[in-house]
Parts: C-alpha cells; structure tokens; sequence
C-alpha cells in the first residue's frame, strides 16, 4: 500500500533533517540532490521545516550566486540543550551543549572518598547541585536531556543503575534525584561503553564497525561492538571483564568481589604495585590520573622496558581471552592507562597476544583517554535526543 501524503511528507522531513544533521548546513539543491525530491517537494519541506522552527537560513552557499537555493540551511541548535555527566568514585565532571553539541559551558568537582560510605545524601546534593550551576552558567533553558556514564551494570529492561559491590551508594540515588529535580529525560549507561563509542566515533576505533574497548583506569572494563552495535549481555554485564579468573592473581573472584579476577592484574592499584617491585618510582601527574597511568608515564619516559613487558603480558592475558571468545580483530587499550601507554604499550600487547593466541587481533592506543566517558555520554544522549526531535535515520530504496 503506498504512503499517504501526509505520511510521505513526514518521511521526507525525516530524510532531510538527517541529512542536515550529519552533512551539516545544505542548500536547497544539496537537499534536493540528496534526497532525490524534485525541486518543488524540497520547497515545500524547507518551507514546513522552518515554519515548525527546525530549520533556518544561516549563510548563503557563495557570494557569486544569489536566490533561494543559494542559501543555506541548518538545524536549529538552541531548540534544546543537553549535559552529558561522567561520574566516577571521587570526582563527577559535566559538560553542557547545544543539540548539535557545541560546548557552552563545564565543571568538576571532586568528591570527598567517604562519601562511598554512610549517608550517600550530601553527595547526591552536590553532584545535582554542580549540573544545575553548570546548566546555569550555559544559559541552557531548554535542557532535553541528560546522559551520565557511570561504572556499574545498567539494567538493561529498566536502564537503571544497578547496586553493585565496590561502588558508593550514592551513584545509584543520583540517577533518581536527578529524574525528581529535572523535567529533563535522565539516561545512564556503563562508562565503558559509553568510552567506546566515542571512540569509535571521535577516536582509534573510527574505520571499525567490530572492535574491543579495554578500559585501563582505576579500575578495568571492556565494552564489546560487534557488527556497529554496542552488546550489553542478557543482564547488562558484558564486558565486566575485572572479574575474569586469570593466571597470576593467586586466588579467584567472587559474585561480590574481583580481587581475584583481571582486576587484580591491571587495576590501577596492581600497575602501581607491580611498577614498585621494578623500582620505578613514579613521578607527580597533575589532575585526577590514576596511579597506574602515571607510572606507566613515567616508564615510558625513563626507559622501563622491564615493567612494561610486565604489564603488557598482564594486559594480553585479558585481551587473549576477550580474543578467544568473540575474535573481534581488534582491541582498544582505552582510559587513562591505555592513553598513557601508547602506541608502545599497545604494541608490547600485541605482540604478547600474538604468543597467546592463533587469532590475528590489532591492539591500538585509545586516543581519548578519560576523556572518552563524557564525550561518549554526550554523543549517546545527543543521538537519542535528535532522534526523538527530528525522526530516527531512514535509508531509502
């Protein structure tokens, strides 16, 4: 049954604001080029779309040329504002945009470490308190929406946190307070992946549609993107990847604990125990870096191929396992760990893997760092608010 008018006109509205959010500002023959709408349809969809304030002129296509078609049109960016929040066990950072993501404005705040224990109040108060200043200072009166990486499972059938052994309480009530104090839409999602698709969008996983993000921070992690889509597991838990039993670990993890699982080898806590038995004493890093990432720093610069070989047998053991199971082809050393160690740490992994395992895996640096959480939960809340404003993307033929 062929569409109604008015269900082909929605469709065509669809197909062109998606065209003007991912090719950026277009003029009328553009649109009409890549829509495949004669003349006369794209001049009554630029005509509906502005009249509904989705759309505006914001330039002209070049000065030699004058008429409607030689003006450009983009999205109408202050329709809606949006904060992505990274939240962490000491400290919680936030940044606020316009729908196409401009930054205007961001803060942190570190958190007092007690704060894991006892009443989770007054960090939930401060946390709330620091994205509504920051909403404040953007002049953001149109906040949409609000997407937080967090660690811990994501319950995949309600997209809550879940409480989980290790993290502060106050992780899981910042979630509900923010959906009580807000009328903006609230969405959380595991720092992990969050991390990995920025990195695939922004970072060293940009020509992969199936790759690995092994996170390398305080703690460790690993997102999975298998064929363009992120896997999550039956209950959220994919990649939790701290509780592998590993060799080397001199004991096993537990339901409650990964003391004993790949955490131990390559949590933050781990490389900096393992850097002083090689005699490295690590230098000071500025900002909230992880011990672990500033002593593999401080390795690099001094020379330390000991520790690293060391560390990098510890990483393939992970990566080998991760390999065994889902052959991705590629790993993603990703967090404040697998940046510092760089191209060199990566390939002193690899090379390790390649004694592991028959299956050719290519281990590459994360070029995002920590950096990755934030800017990872603001494209995914950025992508989820365009979607639900001008359509989810549609191909045609």
């Amino acid at each position: 049954m062929p569409a109604s008018p008015s269900t082909a006109r929605a469709i065509n509205d669809r197909l062109a604001l998606r065209f003007l959010r991912d090719e950026g500002p277009l003029t009328a023959g553009q649109l009409k080029s890549l829509t495949g709408l004669s003349r006369p349809s794209v001049a009554d969809l630029v005509d509906r779309l502005q009249e509904s304030g989705l759309i505006r002129v914001v330039g002209e296509a070049g000065a030699q040329r004058r008429g409607p078609n030689a003006r450009l049109y983009g999205l109408v960016a202050d329709r809606a504002h949006l904060a992505a929040l990274d939240v962490r066990t000491h400290s919680v950072s936030v940044v606020v945009t316009d729908l196409l993501g401009a930054v205007l404005a961001e803060a942190a705040l570190p958190m007092d470490p007690r704060h894991a224990e006892g009443d989770p109040g007054p960090a939930v108060e401060r946390a709330a308190a620091l994205l509504e200043r920051t909403v404040a200072d953007a002049g953001a009166t149109k906040l949409h929406s609000v997407g937080i990486g967090a660690p811990g499972l994501i319950d995949p059938h309600t997209g809550e946190l879940r409480d989980s052994s290790g993290l502060p309480a106050w992780h899981r009530r910042l979630v509900a307070a923010l959906q009580q104090r807000l009328t903006a839409a609230v969405r959380v999602e595991n720092e992990t992946n969050v991390a990995a698709v920025a990195e695939q969008r922004e970072g060293a996983a940009r020509d992969r549609d199936t790759f690995v993000l092994l996170w390398l921070g305080e703690g460790v992690g690993a997102a999975l993107v298998l064929d363009g889509e992120l896997r999550r597991g039956a209950s959220g838990g994919a990649g939790e990847i701290g509780f592998l039993p590993v060799p080397g670990t001199g004991g096993l993890p537990s339901a409650t604990g990964c003391d004993g699982g790949f955490h131990a080898l390559a949590g933050s806590a781990a490389i900096t125990a393992l850097a002083a038995r090689h005699g490295l004493v690590p230098g000071a890093d500025g900002g909230p870096v992880p011990a672990g990432a500033v002593a593999v720093r401080t390795a690099l610069a001094t020379g330390a191929d000991a520790f690293l070989d060391a560390l990098a047998g510890r990483i393939a053991l992970g990566a080998a396992s991760v390999s065994a199971v889902l052959d991705p082809g590629c790993v993603v050393l990703g967090g404040e760990t697998g940046r510092a160690g760089g191209a060199d740490l990566a390939a002193r992994v690899e090379a390790r893997l390649g004694e592991l395992s028959p299956l050719r895996t290519e281990v590459r640096a994360g070029l995002l760092g920590g950096a990755a959480v934030l800017r990872g939960a603001l494209l995914t809340v950025r992508d989820a608010a365009q979607d639900e404003l001008f359509g989810p993307a549609r191909t045609t033929g």
